[in-house]
């Protein structure tokens, strides 16, 4: 990695907020970095290469920031949140149901045998796409509260799900590193309360302000940093590592300074690079070679959608079920592990790439027509005025 390397990489990244300048347009900014990636990566110019070390460690840091990010901006002290949790859980279960059904079917017609691989990628939600996706469409209200607790569990589920789903042999290994990140996140709230309580954090905040320490946002990334080792160490995630420590944060209330550092920081290098990569990564020339395998990432694109637009039967609006169908650090993590494991078909790791663009492109569509503003319906006439 070089730094004229680097500048092409948050150069292109460029490209989502140009995307995304226009009112009219509403393309969400993660949009345009992934389409940049796509460009300069493995299946366009390939300028870049993502599997070099500096590049994925950063991308990596800038996947734990964007999850840090994401969990911190979880409204959990927001009583209609919590209520929501309860309807979440519930659209979640006619999805995960669904997605069984469908990964059977699926799995039979093709001939693939990975039932447990396509219920996960049926069932799993990107938050790190998702939640950005919101954010830069102004999206709030009922709907999204509802959404945002369905979105975070299928993707914390799923970043376990999958290498238990490909690697059955690992299970053990696996769920005690979940149990120690999610552990840790729950000491981690603890001891941010207690410092809250005790105004421990408020000194420090005043002591850091006065002197431009910045103590809040160093101590926040050690923590991250420390939970990312702790995640890797247990072979999982280091998005959940994210989540949970964005979750801590979110639970005693985020200073609007760390906020704003945290921002700017995630959104002005690590965000870009880190969607930068996964575009780089992602390799379709290979479906040119399978051509099967293109009708593949079509039917798992499509039973996502549908297994996720079915809870319009618990009332969920049909552009909030698609939205939440975007997927991308699953499926990418399930072509690399599968491909290490020597597990899927040839071609089969490009069909899941090609199956999560093609619910990005569906999120995308369904975001635009979540943010369009209600029209009052205009008021009926009324009889005309008798004339004088």
């Amino acid at each position: 990695m070089t730094f004229a390397l680097l500048a092409l990489i948050v150069a292109v990244g460029l490209l989502g907020p140009l995307l995304g300048w226009s009112n009219s347009w509403r393309v969400p900014v993660v949009v345009g970095e992934l389409a940049a990636g796509v460009l300069i990566g493995h299946t366009g110019f390939q300028w870049v290469n993502p599997t070099e070390p500096t590049f994925s460690f950063l991308a990596n840091m800038g996947f734990a920031m964007v999850m840090f990010v994401a969990g911190s901006h979880v409204p959990v002290r927001d009583k209609a949140l919590r209520t929501g949790a309860r309807t979440a859980l519930v659209r979640l279960l006619i999805v995960v149901v669904l997605g069984i059904v469908l990964a059977l079917i699926v799995s039979t017609v093709f001939g693939t045998r990975h039932v447990g691989l396509y219920a996960v990628l049926f069932v799993s939600s990107s938050a790190a796409v998702i939640l950005p996706m919101t954010e830069s469409l102004k999206l709030s209200g009922p709907a999204m509260l509802a959404m945002l607790p369905q979105v975070a569990i299928a993707d914390a589920v799923c970043i376990v799900a999958l290498p238990l789903a490909l690697d059955p042999g690992n299970a053990l290994h696996v769920g005690l590193g979940a149990a120690a990140v999610i552990g840790c996140g729950v000491v981690v709230t603890l001891a941010f309360w207690l410092s809250e309580k005790r105004g421990w954090r408020m000194k420090v905040h005043r002591r850091s302000e006065q002197r431009e320490f910045a103590l809040e946002l160093r101590i926040s990334l050690l923590i991250l940093l420390l939970m990312a080792a702790l995640a890797q160490v247990g072979g999982v995630s280091i998005m959940l590592a994210g989540f949970c420590l964005g979750l801590a944060l979110a639970v005693v209330g985020q200073p609007r300074r760390l906020a704003r550092q945290l921002f700017a920081l995630t959104e002005g290098l690590f965000g870009p690079i880190f969607f930068v990569w996964l575009g780089a990564s992602l390799n379709l020339r290979a479906l040119s070679t399978y051509p099967q395998m293109i009708l593949l990432g079509v039917v798992l694109a499509a039973g996502a959608i549908v297994a996720h637009a079915a809870t319009i039967f618990n009332k969920q609006p049909l552009s909030y079920g698609v939205l939440s169908a975007a997927q991308l650090g699953v499926p990418v993590a399930a072509a690399t592990l599968g491909d290490q494991l020597g597990i899927l078909h040839p071609g089969e790791d490009s069909a899941l790439l090609l199956g999560a663009l093609l619910t990005i492109a569906a999120a995308t569509i369904a975001g635009r027509r979540a943010a369009r503003p209600a029209t009052s319906p205009k008021p009926a006439p009324g009889p005309e005025p008798k004339p004088s």
